[in-house]
């Protein structure tokens, strides 16, 4: 296991110039294989979250200036669960600095600005659900063998 990194948790809106990092850092984990994706349609969805007392929300992790991971906070990330709203999206860490805790500091305070917002669950998809299970997500339901929607409930 790496020792542990010490990151500054931040909104993206507040180190604009870190923008197109971020995007290639989302897009390289989940949009390469979407026609019509790219790295400048994600960082123009990313200058949406633009405030910290509204969803979008866009929290980075820093490290010396530089972007050690990303976590978005959104109102839907699935087209036939609508009705679940808002979700936690878009999670990346680099893989260079995973394993040291940077990921569980971004979701932590992921659901710290969602109770400040009133947020009573939030929603996400994996295929990884033991990382946000020690967290305290709970399975929503499990599509396929190798996909689960979970979620945090935050009114307790």
């Amino acid at each position: 296991m790496n020792p542990p990194l010490q990151v500054s948790v931040s909104h993206l809106f507040q180190v604009p110039q870190l923008r197109p990092a971020v995007a290639g850092l989302i897009h390289h984990a989940f949009w390469t294989e979407v026609p019509g994706a790219s790295v400048d349609t994600m960082a123009a969805r990313l200058q949406q979250a633009s405030h910290p007392d509204r969803v979008p929300l866009c929290l980075v992790a820093l490290h010396g200036g530089e972007v050690a991971g990303v976590v978005n906070l959104v109102d839907n990330d699935d087209d036939v669960h609508v009705e679940w709203t808002p979700w936690l999206a878009g999670m990346v860490v680099r893989e260079d600095w995973r394993g040291r805790g940077v990921g569980s500091a971004l979701v932590r305070e992921l659901l710290v600005h969602a109770r400040r917002l009133g947020c009573e669950r939030i929603y996400l998809g994996t295929d990884g659900p033991g990382f946000y299970t020690r967290l305290g997500a709970v399975v929503q339901e499990q599509p396929n063998p190798d996909f689960w929607f979970m979620r945090f409930d935050l009114s307790a």
